[in-house]
Order: structure tokens, then sequence, then C-alpha cells
């Protein structure tokens, strides 16, 4: 990868719907040139897709949380159930596994708080494997979606 693509990837990250002619422009390099590169960045699996950022605040999704969970358990078994259940709860908007304790940091979204008390009672509490759970709340948001320092 060299400066043209890195160039390429930065403009993609600010704005993933401009043309390929504006895109070859910004970065300075011929059109076919640009399409190649595009291409072969898709292809690479360095661009992993493109999509839509949306405003939760648009659909009332206004309230935050940070959970931490703390699994019983560390076998592949425990893990794998408690991963796969995690998937089918469309709250949870980021999850990622953490080495040391606790096991998990999982990012959740609701409507509001009496909306995250119920995730939080009829569905985070009752995942199997889970030994603790705890939350603690979003303030504010200071960086989000920042784009990758390519």
């Amino acid at each position: 990868m060299d400066r043209a693509d890195c160039n390429i990837l930065a403009e993609l990250q600010q704005d993933g719907r401009i043309s390929l002619t504006d895109l070859a422009e910004r970065v300075g390099i011929s059109l076919s040139s640009c399409q190649r590169r595009v291409r072969a960045l898709e292809q690479e699996g360095v661009i992993s897709g493109y999509r839509a950022n949306l405003d939760p605040s648009k659909f009332g999704l206004n309230f935050s949380a940070i959970v931490f969970v703390t699994l019983r358990e560390g076998d592949r078994q425990a893990v794998n159930s408690f991963e796969t259940a995690i998937k089918e709860i469309p709250q949870i908007i980021q999850a990622q596994r953490l080495f040391g304790d606790p096991d998990y940091l999982l990012y959740v979204i609701t409507h509001d708080l009496p909306a995250f008390q119920r995730l939080y009672d009829e569905k985070l509490s009752g995942l199997a494997g889970v030994q603790r759970l705890t939350s603690t709340l979003i303030m504010k948001t200071v960086v989000k979606d920042r784009a990758l320092p390519v």
C-alpha cells in the first residue's frame, strides 16, 4: 500500500459516497488508476464495506450505556454460548471481548432509562454463564466513528 492508496482510504473514510471521478481528482491520480486501486483495496479486504451513519436520536434512541460482563466460566462452550446470545440482542450495537477482568464490554443503546432497565433485567441478566454485570451510563459522546489514521 502506497501513499496514493492511503490518500484514497482517507478520502473514502470522510465520504464513502464520493464518485470515483471526484476521488481521483482529490487524490491526484487518473480515473482508471483510481478505479483499479479502489477495486484492489476492496478485494484485499482493506475496504470491508460501505454504510450510512445514522443519528440514533432520530429514532428515539437517546440513552446509551456501557455494560461490563464477567462470565462464570471461560471455556470455549461458555464463550460461544454467550457470544451467540448477545448477537441476538439488537440494542447491543458493539461488543468486545477483553483480556483480563471483565470479559466483555458491551455498548448498549435504548430509548430511555426504563427501556435500558427492562433490557438489563429481562435479557442481559438472564444470559447463560454471566457471573456479573456492571453498567456505566454514557454522559456524552466526545469522539465517534473517527476515521483511521492512514
